[in-house]
Formats: C-alpha cells, sequence, structure tokens
C-alpha cells in the first residue's frame, strides 16, 4: 500500500540523510583504524561514532512509528533503518576484533577491504540523502552490490591466502579469517540496505 506525503514527511527524509552520514563516518573511522593501527582513532572512538548512528535510527524508528502519513509504507521504512543501523554495527565490529584479537599489523586485504566498506558507505549515504529526489538511485544501488562483488573475491582470495602456508600459526589463520569476514559482512550489509532501498522504489513507482 502507498502512503501520501504528509507534511512532517520531509522529517524523515532528513533523518535518513543524517543516519547515512553517521554510518560514513563509523566506516571512514574504522579505515583509519586498521590504516593508522596501532595509533589513529581508538575503539572508544569507533564506539563513539556507532552510538551516534544508533541514536539517529532509534529516532528516525520513533518517528516513523508517530507519524499518522509516511512517505513510504512504515514497515519498509522500519526495516531499512534496522538495515542501516546494521552497517555501522559490523563496521564496529571489525574494528574491535583488531584489539580484541591483538593484532600486531594489520595486512593488505584488510585495508583494501576496509577501503571498499567507505566506498559502499559513500554510496548508501548519497542514495539515502537522495532518496526523496530518487534521481540516481537506480544506479547507486547497482553500485553498491558490483562493489559487494569485489568485496567477496578479495575477502575470498585473503582467507584462501591464509591455508597456503603451514607456517603461519593457527591463531593467527583464525584471527584474520575472523576480520575478514565481519569486514565482508559489513560491506554486505550495505548491499543488503541498498537492495532494501530498491525495493522500495520499485514499490512505489
Amino acid at each position: 500500500m502507498k502512503f501520501g506525503v504528509g507534511p512532517r514527511s520531509g522529517e524523515i527524509f532528513v533523518m535518513l540523510e543524517r543516519a547515512g552520514v553517521a554510518v560514513l563516518a563509523v566506516s571512514r573511522a574504522v579505515e583509519l583504524r586498521f590504516r593508522q593501527w596501532p595509533s589513529g582513532p581508538s575503539q572508544d572512538d569507533v564506539k563513539e561514532l556507532e552510538h551516534e548512528a544508533d541514536r539517529i535510527v532509534s529516532e528516525l524508528i520513533s518517528m516513523t512509528n508517530s507519524m499518522f502519513v509516511t512517505p513510504y509504507d512504515r514497515d519498509d521504512l522500519i526495516t531499512l533503518a534496522f538495515k542501516v543501523d546494521d552497517v555501522a554495527d559490523a563496521a564496529e565490529n571489525a574494528a574491535e576484533l583488531l584489539g580484541l584479537y591483538g593484532v600486531e599489523t594489520p595486512t593488505r586485504q584488510s585495508f583494501e577491504l576496509c577501503g571498499l566498506l567507505v566506498r559502499a558507505t559513500e554510496e548508501l549515504s548519497l542514495l539515502l540523502g537522495g532518496l526523496k529526489q530518487k534521481r540516481g538511485s537506480a544506479d547507486r544501488v547497482v553500485a553498491i552490490k558490483e562493489i559487494e562483488d569485489e568485496a567477496d573475491e578479495i575477502a575470498r582470495a585473503a582467507r584462501a591466502s591464509l591455508f597456503k602456508d603451514d607456517r603461519i600459526d593457527p591463531g593467527i589463520v583464525i584471527r584474520w579469517k575472523d576480520i575478514y569476514e565481519a569486514l565482508e559482512d559489513a560491506i554486505d550489509a550495505c548491499d543488503t540496505a541498498a537492495s532494501r532501498v530498491g525495493n522500495i522504489l520499485v514499490k512505489n513507482a
């Protein structure tokens, strides 16, 4: 069912844009944490940004629930909000593993995955910010999917490389396997959120 655009519907679009910006801030901090490890942003810094993203998403959900008329289906908007929040949660989790596992030096593949995470969240932020106008939305959904596909290939190759050298300590293998998967999960979450946007746009075409 489609909903009309009420007088407060613009606030929903503002909150979606803010959520995208907040998630992008988390991803950028995560990339810096990997690239500048063990200096650079602390896990507390990343966590603070993730909490801000949580706060914005919670406000978005509360606003959506309180409005009599929403610009898109209420359940679709709430589901999208949760999927956007998943991106921040997954990115923060990946950063936490650096300290939790006592990583000495991040790998080239982790830098590549962090870079793709930032690219994906940049596209997601623009997608959410432009949802009201819908201009270029379909192209951004496709772009995020392409980034996710590239990340899958890099993460798969990175995991495979861990098992090619018998001299690598099994503990290191387990740590990096988890970290690669955590970064991949964050990028996958971007793709899932983008797909939700795509579904909303098709539903309301």
